[in-house]
């Protein structure tokens, strides 16, 4: 009976047990099921990521394929147009310190006709800011041809903070630092984690901001057959009319019909005219630039999410992160950059330039680009704007899709591009903007289709109406006093516009309104250049003549605080705001500040500001020194990209040369004078006079116990060298040629002297007795230390067909002699194989410099080349891949 109870009872509580027990399961179920499905989301979600980023790669390296492709195939890539109403085409290429103030006078001498530039010219001497060693996060696709990148090993301390360089700093052996990213080096766990994040804000489709996925890629497959890239290697060779004479193994060349000959060695091959030298295997990449563009320039520094300034010198678009000392490029340009904007996204980057030497290749248009992946995504006007592009605006209120520029042709148009359309961009409206000169354009943040322009005497205020007309009001200025200029323009959070003038005013105009809301008199001695509205609601305006940059609160009253930069830095261009408090303030001498208004600021880019001639490798280090026009000489540290040391030697400098044990450094001058200087201490070792035309070369001998002397007035002084580099004594002069000279050369015995001049001549001279030696068949087996002449016969492929003679402004070849690079009139390095002894050689040319290249120099251990260009002031530093 007991067991029957027993029984029943567990058959009657079977039943809810049971279902207990099912119910307990199916959650343990379910809970498995969710953990398991969240961990295999997770893990796809990764996948895909690294699929985006592998396709990334593929359609790059198809885009490489098929362009080599088409190079060794010898066909013409073809091109993706832009077609006006007029019917203009243009093609698209997808890649991407003083201690006082000084007036420069204008030059009294100046050299061969060389091609305009828009730079004008003052003065400077700054020092570096020096920061810890990082690595270089690169760019997404390091190959690209619109792109470059590198890194800044760990500085010494600040030249400013002692009286002169230590002397460890430069004594220390040279070490090749060769860290640019490259596809074949391993980046650093913060590189990847910062290339991933670059990656993640490149998809702007997410957004909506771009119609198409091929913006966003850094080689679309659409843009896969496009012409080459300005600054990737092109191939080009020289078509003279050469005659070779095999008797007595003589070249005849002629530049601009005057026949010079050039004697081949005597162990050298019979040469055969029709065969074509190969391009050199090595290639250039950019790997640093030193410079700003600030003299002349407005709105021209912003700082982007990725912790980088971008700002512009020469040709180049620099992408520059302070705190990490690396810099990234957009080389897509092909003459001078006038003007940048920044899309509202802070991703898209447009840069507008004036027109270049090339009247298909560089006409003035506007590049968009993306600054991540440094892939072009339109071009935009080539063919419209006439003169150069003054500048450009993104539209704010309505997410970027407008972009406004206006040109700086005699009617100054105005224009408004629908810059995302298929076909690479769509005008809206254009109409002619003002008869005076327009400094600044600005979509409103707030309103849409409204623009502010101001210039010469004028405030306008623009209205893009549905039609696509846009209508002008102008500015009033009622009974006050008109300013002759009105400077520069921001906005407050009230949607008002705040605009600088000449007479030193801000003055706040209602929003929607062409009337003056509120007038703040004599903020600056001078002008306002710049106006920055900081997110607190702040704004700070900055003089472009005493130098004080004021905080006002957001009603225009001033705060009180304020801060003047250093007069050797020269007047606050533009102001932008940084991280936190901090600003960077790029100004009128060509250099960028960084800091705040209570701790001031430090430099953190400086240039030179006038015309570059001098440049010279240290003979050991890896430094090297610069002088220009500016009065500067300055020391620079190649690995570290920084200044060593900056002087002021109150003369115009035309070239700079090192003593062969590097003690001692020459710097010829344009008054006929040249100075010596003791580079650790850089004081002042000799000074000497020769003739009142300019010093145009110097160069010691291979035994340092000679320096040779060449000057404008065309002949070649000789000074014997004593005490080290302290004391020199006048040999002689050597007299024979009709022209100015250019160029010259020692021998490795330091016994005889070539030298090339401005009429095309090549002559020889005996450094001893300062005689010419006549023969120059006779000097045909000597070996020469350097390779400065561009008229010899090492160097006769150089010389492209129809060549004018001052076409080639500087030459030069690696020390181990494999490689020689030249600089051109055209803004153009040129790379070959050395020796270049046949008429037609292939060559790799590169871009960059917008003016000519006044000076080609490789590093003593040969892995980078220097350039020095001429009106655009810059110093570009290549890397020998």
């Amino acid at each position: 009976m007991e067991g029957h109870e027993s029984r029943s009872s567990r058959a009657s509580d079977s039943p809810g047990d049971t279902m207990n027990d099912v119910y307990a399961a199916w959650h343990e179920m379910l809970e498995s099921e969710g953990a398991g499905l969240a961990a295999r989301v997770a893990e796809l979600e990764v996948r895909c990521s690294r699929q985006a980023e592998e396709l990334l790669c593929l359609r790059s390296t198809l885009a490489d394929a098929l362009r080599r492709l088409n190079a060794l195939e010898g066909r013409a890539p073809a091109t993706s147009s832009v077609q006006r109403n007029g019917g203009t085409t243009y093609t698209e290429r997808t890649t991407g310190t003083p201690t006082r103030e000084l007036r420069i006078r204008q030059p009294s001498y100046r050299e061969s006709v060389k091609r305009t530039s828009s730079y004008g010219s003052t003065a400077s001497s700054l020092s570096q800011r020096r920061g810890p060693q990082h690595q270089s996060t690169g760019s997404l696709q390091s190959d690209s041809p619109a792109s470059s990148s590198s890194l800044s090993p760990a500085p010494s301390p600040s030249p400013r903070a002692t009286p002169a360089p230590p002397t460890p700093h430069l004594v220390q052996p040279y070490r090749s630092r060769n860290n640019s990213s490259s596809g074949n080096q391993s980046p650093s766990p913060a590189t990847n984690n910062l290339t991933k994040r670059w990656n993640s804000t490149g998809d702007f489709n997410a957004q909506g901001l771009l119609p198409s996925t091929r913006f966003t890629t850094t080689k679309s497959l659409l843009n896969l057959y496009s012409k080459p890239s300005q600054n990737g290697p092109i191939l080009k060779h020289g078509t003279h009319t050469c005659q070779y004479n095999e008797e007595d193994g003589s070249v005849r060349m002629f530049i601009r019909g005057r026949p010079v000959i050039l004697y081949a060695p005597s162990d050298h091959d019979n040469l055969d005219l029709s065969k074509v030298a190969p391009p050199p295997q090595n290639k250039l990449k950019l790997e640093w630039v030193y410079g700003y563009r600030g003299k002349d320039c407005r709105s021209n520094l912003y700082l982007l999410p990725t912790g980088e300034i971008v700002y512009f010198v020469a040709a180049v678009v620099v992408l520059f992160n302070v705190d990490e000392q690396c810099q990234r490029h957009y080389t897509g340009h092909t003459d001078d950059v006038k003007c940048i904007a920044v899309h509202p996204n802070k991703l898209v980057i447009a840069s507008g330039q004036c027109a270049g030497h090339d009247r298909v290749d560089a006409r003035p248009h506007v590049r968009v680009w993306n600054s991540v992946s440094l892939a072009t995504l339109a071009v935009i006007g080539a063919g419209q704007i006439e003169r150069a592009v003054a500048c450009v605006s993104f539209s704010r209120a309505d997410g970027g899709a407008l972009l406004a520029c206006v040109d700086d042709g005699p009617d100054h148009t105005i224009s408004v591009w629908e810059w995302q359309r298929p076909d690479k961009g769509h005008c809206l409206a254009e109409t002619k903007c003002s008869v005076d000169t327009v400094v600044a354009a600005e979509f409103h943040p707030l309103d849409r289709n409204q623009i502010v322009t101001c210039g010469k005497g004028h405030i306008a205020f623009w209205t893009l109406d549905a039609s696509n007309v846009l209508y002008k009001r102008m500015g009033i200025f009622e009974t006050r006093d008109k300013p002759k200029y009105v400077t520069c323009l921001g906005f407050n959070h009230n949607g008002d516009v705040i605009s600088g003038d000449s007479n030193g005013n801000l003055i706040v105009w209602g929003r929607g309104t062409n009337t003056i809301q509120k007038l703040v008199r004599g903020v600056h001695e001078g002008a306002v250049f710049s106006i920055c509205s900081l997110k607190d609601g702040g704004v700070v305006s900055g003089g472009g003549k005493d130098g004080r940059l004021v905080l006002f609160d957001a009603d225009l009253n001033a705060s009180g605080t304020e801060n003047v930069i250093e007069g050797h830095y020269g007047g606050v261009r533009v102001v932008a705001e940084g991280r936190g408090n901090q600003l960077f303030v790029g100004t009128t001498k060509n250099c960028i500040l960084h800091g705040d208004l209570q701790l001031g600021f430090v430099p953190a880019v400086l240039g030179h500001v006038d015309e570059v001639w001098g440049l010279a490798s240290h003979p050991t280090l890896p430094q090297f020194a610069s002088a220009g026009w500016d009065r500067l000489l300055q020391l620079w540290d190649a690995l570290s990209h920084s200044t060593v040391w900056s002087k002021d030697i109150e003369e115009r400098a035309q070239c700079v040369a090192w003593s062969q044990d590097g003690n001692a450094l020459a710097v010829g001058c344009v008054s006929g004078r040249w100075l010596v200087f003791q580079p650790h201490s850089r004081d002042l070792l000799a000074q000497h006079q020769d003739g009142t035309e300019p010093i145009q070369t110097i160069q010691y001998s291979p035994n340092n116990q000679f320096v040779a002397i060449g000057s404008r007035d065309n002949f070649i002084y000789i000074y014997q060298v004593d005490d080290e580099g302290a004391r020199y004594s006048r040999l002689g002069k050597c007299l024979g040629h009709s022209s100015f000279i250019t160029h010259l050369d020692w021998s490795e015995d330091s016994q005889y002297i070539r030298s090339n001049s401005g009429d095309y001549e090549l002559l020889f001279w005996n450094a001893t007795t300062c005689r010419q030696v006549t023969s120059g068949a006779a000097l045909r087996d000597v070996r020469w230390a350097t390779a400065h002449c561009p008229i010899s016969f090492h160097a006769v492929g150089v010389w492209p067909e129809g060549a004018d003679g001052t076409d080639v402004n500087s030459c030069t070849r690696t020390h181990d002699g494999r490689l020689a690079a030249t600089g051109d009139d055209f803004g153009k390095v040129k790379l070959y194989a050395y020796p270049v002894t046949q008429p037609k050689s292939l060559c790799a040319s590169y871009g960059g410099h917008s003016s000519h290249v006044t000076c080609v120099r490789f590093l003593p251990d040969d892995t980078r080349l220097l350039s020095a260009g001429g009106h655009d002031a810059a110093l570009l530093q290549w890397l020998v891949d």
